[in-house]
């Protein structure tokens, strides 16, 4: 690529958009989950078994030290709705 190639450029000066929206809708989720686990009495352990997701990447994920993609988000948000119905 060239160095004063558009794209580089503006990325560079910008940031990536899709970046910064994996990025917020992570934080987000997490955060909301947070709050899910506090009013239910649960812990990120229970999360983990939960969403049959291993614990150490919840556990980072829950302190925003790791990014799941937007369809595992959704994957999570509607496991979430159905153990809550429950």
């Amino acid at each position: 690529m060239e160095e004063n190639d558009f794209v580089t450029i503006w990325l560079e000066e910008s940031g990536n958009p899709a970046i910064e929206e994996i990025s917020n809708a992570n934080q987000e989720a997490a955060n909301k989950m947070s709050n899910f686990l506090l009013e239910n009495g649960l812990n990120s352990t229970d999360l983990s078994t939960i969403l049959d997701i291993n614990h150490n990447e919840v556990s980072s994920w829950l302190n925003h030290m790791h990014s799941f993609s937007i369809k595992k988000l959704k994957e999570m948000s509607d496991m979430l709705d159905t153990y809550s119905q429950t």
